[in-house]
This record gives structure tokens, C-alpha cells and sequence, in this order.
């Protein structure tokens, strides 16, 4: 098209010389592309933010704030980002989602041939198209993930810790890890860790700038050889959430997806993002627990078996499901429950008719004994009561086998309810 050009965001070191060079051919009309210069990775979001589409986001590789978080917010704007070489950085620009790349000497035709390849114009009307569907580069696998989670005090670690180990109990070494996805990390104390690092937030760097193959993942964790599973440290102060980024957290839980068949993550029931509460910090705050129960394949949520624990326990099931959660892959527990089954069933029925509202699929309780000897196993760094991991386990198998003999597709007849229909209209 003879009207053809595009709008460029350009993020590089001051005095770049290809920075300098594209702006030479932009002022000059040497190639039809309007140029905005951006001094930060920060200016560049707020760009991105602004409602003012750019075709394309040149970025020097060597950049502070060039990651897989930038590159994704460009994407979801319909922004292709190309990132210019430079032989001091050695980084796997593809495993960020950039589209492509430029020599640091590249010149107007290899700008203008990767442009027509990778970008969309501005239309001649002045206006750029919207948004443009984009596979996601974030790294996952075929591994299954299980999140825990639960009120304060119900137990969820300790139930982590004992599914944990009954899935390592069918597997080989090396399939099963416990990842400690909690704001307040307690996996190291209860699985008796002798060091704090590495961890959780070393592995979410490492997503953020690259893809770390399997071996490196693997070097991350702890081998718990008691247990005959691996262990991932979680944060080691809370603050350090902050430090976060959420696409960076949701490559590293698909990074372990890919390293090993079993992933269970204990994490928190606090998953309240910015369109509940209108706060995008919050969100970031709850990043590693809506990244676990929107990406698992099942979600225990654990509460106790009292008028308290239901209410709980409950509560949480509401909350996941408001999340986008599906009830067919939640597993309520009710930890510490009592012997009686007329007490069971009691709480059975509050449960169902509690969760009414959260809609159909939702499994009974699993309940679970309580235990005087998981105090002493803790202590002792032994393994825990079977009678703790086999039911959830049971629960947990049932529920995923369940979903992957679910028909997904939209063919499926669906019932239609007497006289929904109205009537045939008269004819003659």
C-alpha cells in the first residue's frame, strides 16, 4: 500500500546508534514510520497503557526492563515487540514471545522487511487495528498440578505435605514436587530445610529474562529423600512478593508443569483480583495463588469440621469459584473431622447447601482423622499418616478422570425446559 506506515516505540541505551540512525530516517521521511522515543521500560507501559496503539516496540536487548512481563503487555495490545541484538547480552529472545530480531547495524530495508512481516500498519485512516490474538509464550507442560489451599490454622500444608508424599509413594524419584507458593512460607520449617535459597523467587527471575530447561528447574528445588519428592522453597519474607512479576509467575508454575508429572502447590485462599476489589496491587500481592488455582487441574480447599471450619471452608469455595475456579475442580476437606458419621453427614449437607449458589459438580467432603501422631512426624521429619494422603488422593484422581471424560466440545444437545419455546405462530 502506498499509504502504508507504522508507529514505533524505541527503547534503547542513550546514544544507541541505531536509536539514532531510526530517528534520522523517520524525521527525514526515509521510511514511513513515526517514531516515539521512550527513556525507561516505564514510559513504554504507560504508552502501552495509554489507548494510543503502536504497530511495533524496537527495543535494544542489553535494556534494563526488557522481560517477559514488557513483551507481554506490548502483545496484549496488539504491539509486536523486535529486539536488537547485542553481542554483549546473550538471551533467548524467543522464549520472551518477541517476534523477531535486528543486527545492531541493520538498516532501512531489514527495519521496513521485518516490519511488513511482523507489525500492523496504521490504517490510512490514522487508526491502528485493535488487539491481535497471540499464542502465549509462557513454557507449560503436561504435568499435572494440584493447588492447596484453606483458611488460616485448618491445616492446608500439613494436607499439601501428605498428598505430596502418597504421589511420590506411585512414582519414580524426580516426579513429584511440593512447591511452596504461600505469602507466608512455611514448607521449609515443616519439611525441616537447612537453607533458604535457592527458591521460589530465584526461579521466578530466572522465567522472567529466559525459559531455564528441566535440569535447571530441578536445580532450584530440595530433594526431600524421606519423602521421595522434591521441595521448592517459597518466599523468605513476605514483602518479597513485591518483587514478583505475575507473567514471570505464571511461567515458572508452567516451567514446573513441564519438569515433573505431579505439582502440588501449597498456597493461600486469598485470591481477589483488580476486578473484585478495583486494585491492580492487590492482584499482584495474590499473584502466586491465582496462578496456581486458575492453572490446576484440581483445587482442595481445606476447612475445618466445625460451625467455624464450614463457614471457612465455604467461604472459600465462593471465593474460588468467583475467581473463575470451576466447581467440578474443587476438592472441599474438612480436616480434623469427627468420627460420628451422623456428624459427617451433618456437615455434608451444610456444605451442599451452602454452595448452592456456586453451581453444579462440586464433590462431597473429604474427611479427614485427626491425627496425634502428625505433631511427632513433624517433629521427627517422618512421614506422614496414610490416613491423611489417601483420601484426598482419591478425591483429587477422581476429579481430574472426571474432567477428561467431560466432552469439551459445543455439539453436545442440551435439554430444553417444557414451554421455554413459546408457541407456533398462526398461519393462513
Amino acid at each position: 500500500m502506498a499509504n502504508e506506515r507504522w508507529s514505533v516505540l524505541a527503547l534503547a541505551h542513550p546514544r544507541s546508534p541505531w536509536c539514532a540512525a531510526l530517528g534520522r530516517w523517520s524525521t527525514s521521511a526515509a521510511i514511513p514510520v513515526e517514531l516515539v522515543r521512550c527513556v525507561s521500560a516505564t514510559e513504554v507501559r504507560a504508552r502501552l497503557a495509554s489507548g494510543v496503539r503502536s504497530s511495533a516496540l524496537v527495543v535494544d536487548a542489553g535494556v534494563v526492563g526488557l522481560d517477559r512481563d514488557l513483551v507481554d503487555a506490548a502483545r496484549e495490545v496488539g504491539c509486536t515487540t523486535l529486539v536488537v541484538e547485542d553481542h554483549t547480552v546473550s538471551r533467548d529472545l524467543a522464549s520472551l514471545g518477541a517476534a523477531g530480531s535486528l543486527p545492531g547495524d541493520f538498516g532501512r530495508d531489514d527495519l521496513l522487511a521485518i516490519l511488513s512481516a511482523h507489525a500492523a500498519p496504521v490504517a490510512a485512516g490514522g487508526e491502528l487495528p485493535g488487539p491481535v490474538a497471540a499464542a502465549s509464550s509462557e513454557p507449560g507442560g503436561d504435568g499435572r498440578l494440584v493447588a492447596v489451599c484453606g483458611p488460616g490454622g485448618t491445616g492446608s500444608s500439613v494436607v499439601a505435605m501428605a498428598l505430596t508424599q502418597r504421589l511420590a509413594a506411585g512414582t519414580g524419584p524426580g516426579s513429584v514436587v511440593l512447591a511452596d507458593l504461600a505469602l507466608h512460607a512455611d514448607l521449609a520449617m515443616l519439611c525441616g530445610a537447612g537453607d533458604v535459597m535457592p527458591a521460589l523467587p530465584e526461579l521466578v527471575e530466572a522465567f522472567r529474562h529466559t525459559t531455564p530447561t528441566d535440569a535447571e528447574i530441578r536445580d532450584v528445588t530440595f530433594a526431600v529423600d524421606a519423602a521421595n519428592h522434591d521441595l521448592l522453597l517459597g518466599l523468605r519474607r513476605h514483602r518479597d512478593w513485591a518483587a514478583l512479576r505475575p507473567r514471570a509467575v505464571s511461567a515458572a508454575v508452567g516451567g514446573l508443569r513441564r519438569a515433573y508429572g505431579w505439582v502440588v502447590a501449597d498456597t493461600d485462599a486469598d485470591v481477589e483480583g483488580e476486578a473484585e476489589c478495583g486494585s491492580v496491587e492487590v492482584e499482584e500481592r495474590n499473584v502466586l495463588a491465582r496462578s496456581a488455582v486458575l492453572a490446576a487441574d484440581a483445587v482442595v480447599v481445606v476447612g475445618g469440621a466445625d460451625t467455624k471450619g464450614v463457614h471457612a471452608l465455604v467461604r472459600c469455595v465462593a471465593e474460588l469459584a468467583g475467581a473463575g475456579v470451576a466447581a467440578d475442580r474443587i476438592v472441599p476437606v474438612c480436616n480434623r473431622a469427627p468420627r460420628s458419621p451422623r456428624q459427617r453427614a451433618e456437615v455434608t449437607a451444610a456444605v451442599g447447601s451452602l454452595t448452592r449458589a456456586v453451581g453444579g459438580g462440586l464433590c462431597a467432603p473429604v474427611f479427614l482423622p485427626d491425627k496425634r501422631s502428625v505433631e511427632a512426624a513433624l517433629r521427627d521429619g517422618a512421614r506422614l499418616p496414610t490416613a491423611i494422603g489417601d483420601p484426598v488422593h482419591r478425591a483429587v484422581e477422581a476429579v481430574i478422570a472426571r474432567a477428561a471424560s467431560t466432552p469439551t466440545g459445543t455439539d453436545e444437545p442440551v435439554p430444553i425446559a417444557a414451554g421455554s419455546l413459546g408457541a407456533w405462530a398462526d398461519v393462513g
